[in-house]
């Protein structure tokens, strides 16, 4: 699944289109390196969000392409 799609489904980002400016401005890494939106998101990448004041790291636990609202939080674990 690509990232940006990921990052929206899993709710770490609202919307698919902000989530792809996001990642053109550089603002998200994928293991360490800054990835496209274009990404092939994988079960146990580790996904870096550097928007706010705080970054963000999870580490992606499963790949789906429709969630509900509330097992969106299933699809990763938070790494600090």
């Amino acid at each position: 699944m690509r990232l940006d799609k990921y990052l929206k489904v899993s709710r770490l980002i609202k919307r698919r289109t902000v989530a792809n400016e996001a990642c053109d401005a550089e603002k998200v890494t994928v293991n360490g390196k800054v990835a496209r939106a274009s990404y092939d998101v994988k079960t146990g990448d580790i996904i870096e969000i550097s928007i706010g004041a705080k970054p963000l790291k999870v580490r992606v636990l499963d790949v789906k392409e429709f969630t509900k609202k509330e097992e969106a939080a299933a699809l990763y674990e938070v790494v600090q």
